[in-house]
């Protein structure tokens, strides 16, 4: 078979039969698209369409016309999700086979044509049409289980609440420092023991007047905690207040502001604590959750962004290509004689995260990762180096366990070790 047919199939038609190429710039606040022939390129429209339902539907309605003359179409956009979710779904809705054309690969293939740093919608919207017309290896969109749906919102929203809090309190230990930085040295700024005494108690002049037993009658309002811990928090309060006898400028509003943030702090917890209730209840639902939760140090958070990230293992035939889409996977670099192999700096950084993470917590609870990370670190290979190494065969288990529908066996250890 010749370029030409491997480009257009052997009936002519382009990729898998298909007739004809859509390519979709998606924006906020509209989409540009191009609808072209397959085999000639010849273009058939090329204009903006509004992000909103009617408009939308406006351009299915093209689509429909263009195959019933010309055969059928396969669309491509560049963005999934977010901004391109009512795009997409009513794509998939009306039975339109779906592709996406990563924006990396949109990119470099414009900037391979005439002026190609000019950059507009029109032009990226027929780059994309080109590269559905000219590849076969673009990764096809399939409607997405509501389950994963919620799991992707549920996963974001807690990535949110977790960025705010390490915000939070960075900010409190630097106003803390600022001000009384005894009392620094001896709050955990992220537990609640320690948050709940920066609501009312802040500067030394205030914990003396206090005194302990006040210290200690406010603490005691935290539920769950020790009292070895709750009388010790109050005794090195009280000692730290004891050692400064300077007011520092300012330090009162600094004060106010450190009680603000100490009582944000305390609400972002409750957040947090009652959305993670919320994900484990949509993993009980979740047909993957209990299987994913079987492989040792995937707990439900980390499983909860896997399946966010992939909704499955559906799009990935191979654990080859779930590496890859995780930029575990060592990348061939060859030019004339010379030939070797590197890591990988594309991929999926939030699914690498989750491999990566569950493999330095598998080298603590799974004997079997351990040996596996154990074998890496007696051959030279460095911490991290034993780490990537070990998440790349988590692939491989993991991809397995799915696949085979079956949990995660321990007495089965060569797959984790081979």
């Amino acid at each position: 078979m010749d370029g030409e047919e491997r480009l257009h199939g052997s009936d002519g038609r382009g990729r898998s039969g298909m007739a004809v190429a859509v390519g979709i710039d998606v924006s906020k606040e509209f989409h540009w698209a191009e609808i072209k022939v397959a085999e000639t390129g010849k273009v058939l429209l090329s204009r903006r369409f509004d992000n909103a339902p009617g408009a939308i539907g406006e351009l299915i309605e093209h689509i429909t016309v263009a195959q019933a003359e010309h055969g059928p179409a396969t669309v491509g956009i560049d963005v999934l999700g977010g901004i391109a979710g009512l795009l997409e779904a009513m794509l998939l809705h009306a039975g339109l086979a779906v592709v996406h054309v990563p924006g990396m690969a949109v990119n470099r293939a414009r900037r391979a044509t005439v002026g190609g740093e000019r950059k507009s919608d029109p032009k990226d919207a027929r780059v994309i049409a080109d590269q559905v017309r000219m590849r076969d290896d673009l990764r096809p969109v399939q409607p997405g289980r509501e389950l994963d749906a919620e799991l992707r919102l549920l996963v974001g929203r807690r990535a949110e609440l977790v960025t705010d809090a390490t915000r939070r309190a960075a900010r409190l230990r630097d106003l803390l420092t600022s001000i009384h930085p005894g009392l620094e040295r001896v709050v955990d700024v992220t537990g609640k023991l320690g948050l709940h005494l920066l609501t009312r108690f802040v500067t030394p002049a205030e914990i003396r007047d206090a005194g302990l037993e006040d210290v200690l009658a406010h603490l005691r309002q935290v539920r769950h905690v020790k009292a070895s811990m709750v009388r010790a928090l109050a005794e090195a309060a009280i000692d730290a207040a004891a050692a400064q006898h300077i007011a520092v400028p300012g330090q009162t509003v600094a004060a106010d502001i450190i009680r603000d943030l100490a009582a944000e702090a305390l609400a972002g917890r409750e957040r947090l604590a009652q959305l993670d209730a919320r994900i484990q209840e949509v993993l009980a639902r979740h047909p993957d959750a209990a299987l994913i939760l079987s492989l040792p140090g995937m707990g439900a958070t980390l499983t909860a962004e896997f399946l966010a990230e992939t909704g499955g293992i559906a799009r990935f035939a191979s654990p080859d290509q779930l590496a890859s889409a995780a930029g575990l996977a060592p990348v061939l670099k060859q030019s004339g004689k010379v030939r070797y192999l590197q890591r990988a700096t594309a991929g999926n950084k939030a699914l690498k995260r989750v491999f990566y993470q569950s493999a330095f917590i598998a080298i603590s609870c799974d004997p079997a990762s351990r040996a596996f990370y154990d074998r890496k670190r007696a051959a030279g290979k460095r911490h991290h180096q034993a780490l990537i190494a070990l998440a790349r065969r988590r692939v491989n288990v993991l991809h397995a366990i799915l696949r085979h529908r079956r949990p995660y066996d321990p007495s089965h250890v060569r797959a984790a070790v081979a």
